[in-house]
C-alpha cells in the first residue's frame, strides 16, 4: 500500500467541510510550527478578488506562516463588505493558529460575485483544532479543489529537504502570472532574496505556461513557503527540485482542463527572443481551431500554421523555412501521403499530443506551453456552472 504523501517537516494541516456550497471540504489551512520566509506572485487581473489583495499585502513582507483557502466561493467583486469579510477570515485563522494576522495568507475560489456566507465561515473558524492535527498533502490537494476531478500533487527532494506542491485549476486558466492555485511548502533552508527570485523564474517557465481557454482569473495565487526545518540546500540543486514541481503540477492542470481528454504540449525554438518563442506557443495552444483539431484526431497542420502566422509578422518569420512537426513526424514543409496521415491521425488519438515548430529566425531561444483539447464537456460544464 503506498504511503500518503506527506507534508514536508514542521508543516501541519486541517482540512474540512464548513458549508460553502456543499458536502465536500471547502476549507484548508496549514500552518508551519516555525517562521517562514515566503513569496508569491498573483493575478495581474484589474478584479482581483480581497484574497489576492490581502495575500499580496502580507507576504510583500517576505516572511508568513500559514495559508488558509476556502474553496466553492470566491468572494470577488462582492465590494468593501467582501474586503472585510476576508479579513475576519485572516484574523480568525490567526487567532486559531497564534500568529499575527499578517503571517497568514488567503486564497479564495469558486463563483465571483457572491459573499461568504459568514455565519458557516464563523463556525467554521471557531472550529479550527489546535494544534492542526494534519500532514496529508493529497488532503490539502483534495480541500481546494472545485470543479478539479483529480487532486494534485507532486514532490521533490534536495539534499535532506523536500519541496511539495498542490494545485487547483481546470478552467479559467491563461498564463498572466500563475493561473491558479498553487501553495508550495519546503523545509529548505534558503534566504528570503534567493526563494523569491527562484520562484518567479520557475513560475515563469512552468505555471506561467498554462492555459486552458485563455481566460484570467480573478483569484491567481501561487505561494511558497519555507521553513528551514531540513536544513540547507545548493541553489542550483534547490531550483532544478522546485522546476520539476512546478512543471509536474503543469502539467496535471492542464491534462485536467474542463472537459479535455488530451494534454496538449507546444513547443516553440529557433526562435529569435524567449518572448517570440512564448507568443507563438501561446497562439498555438490557445487556437480553438488547434484544440478542436486535437480532440478530433484531425491532423490540420494548417491551423498550426494559422496560428504562427496570426502571431508574427512578415518580418519576423519566413514561412517557406518553418517547420512543423506533429511528435516527431514533420507536417511541414514536407509532403504527406495518406499513409502518414493515417499514423498521424492514430498519434494523435493518445492521451498527450505534442506540437513543434521551429521558426528558423537564426535564433536559438525556445517555449513550452501547456494545455489541452476543447471538447463539448468544457461547454457544459461552464453553461452549468453556477445553476
Amino acid at each position: 500500500m503506498t504511503e500518503p504523501l506527506q507534508l514536508p517537516r514542521g508543516f501541519h494541516s486541517y482540512v474540512t467541510n464548513i458549508g460553502i456550497k456543499d458536502a465536500t471540504d471547502d476549507f484548508t489551512v496549514v500552518v508551519s510550527d516555525g517562521p517562514c520566509v515566503a513569496a508569491g506572485v498573483f493575478t495581474q487581473s484589474s478584479f482581483a478578488g480581497p484574497s489576492v489583495l490581502i495575500s499580496r499585502r502580507h507576504v510583500a513582507a517576505g516572511t508568513a506562516r500559514a495559508m488558509v483557502v476556502i474553496s466553492k466561493n470566491a468572494n470577488v467583486a462582492t465590494g468593501a463588505q467582501g474586503l472585510a469579510d476576508a479579513e475576519e477570515v485572516v484574523s480568525g485563522v490567526a487567532a486559531a493558529l497564534g500568529c499575527a494576522t499578517t503571517d497568514v495568507l488567503l486564497a479564495s475560489t469558486g463563483v465571483i460575485g457572491r459573499p461568504y456566507p459568514m455565519d458557516v465561515v464563523r463556525a467554521g473558524l471557531a472550529a479550527i483544532p489546535s494544534p492542526l492535527p494534519g500532514t496529508d498533502a493529497a488532503a490539502v490537494a483534495r480541500g481546494i479543489m472545485t470543479t478539479d476531478t483529480v487532486a494534485k500533487t507532486a514532490h521533490a527532494s534536495v539534499g535532506a529537504a523536500r519541496i511539495v506542491g498542490v494545485a487547483k485549476g481546470v478552467g479559467m486558466i491563461e498564463p498572466n502570472m500563475a493561473t491558479m492555485i498553487a501553495m508550495i511548502f519546503t523545509d529548505a533552508a534558503i534566504v528570503q532574496a534567493e526563494l523569491d527570485a527562484v520562484f518567479r523564474r520557475v513560475i515563469d517557465r512552468t505555471l506561467n505556461c498554462v492555459s486552458i481557454d485563455t481566460d484570467t482569473s480573478t483569484s491567481d495565487t501561487a505561494i511558497i513557503l519555507a521553513n528551514g526545518a531540513g536544513g540547507p540546500v545548493v541553489a542550483d540543486e534547490f531550483e532544478a527540485a522546485l522546476f520539476s514541481v512546478a512543471e509536474s503540477l503543469t502539467k496535471q492542470i492542464a491534462r485536467d482542463g474542463e472537459g479535455a481528454t488530451t494534454l496538449l504540449e507546444v513547443t516553440v525554438d529557433q526562435a529569435a527572443s524567449g518572448e517570440q518563442a512564448k507568443r507563438v506557443a501561446g497562439a498555438i495552444v490557445n487556437s480553438p481551431l488547434v484544440k478542436t483539431a486535437v480532440h478530433g484526431a484531425d491532423p490540420n497542420w494548417g491551423r498550426v500554421a494559422m496560428a504562427v502566422g496570426k502571431a508574427t509578422t512578415t518580418d519576423e518569420v519566413d514561412q517557406d523555412a518553418v517547420v512543423i512537426r506533429f511528435g516527431t513526424q514533420e507536417v511541414y514543409p514536407a509532403r504527406l501521403d495518406d499513409g502518414d496521415l493515417e499514423a498521424l491521425s492514430a498519434y494523435m488519438r493518445r492521451d498527450e499530443v505534442l506540437i513543434h515548430v521551429s521558426l528558423a529566425t537564426g535564433g536559438t531561444e525556445s517555449a513550452t506551453m501547456w494545455g489541452c483539447d476543447l471538447t463539448d464537456g468544457y461547454v457544459r460544464i461552464n453553461a452549468d456552472y453556477t445553476t
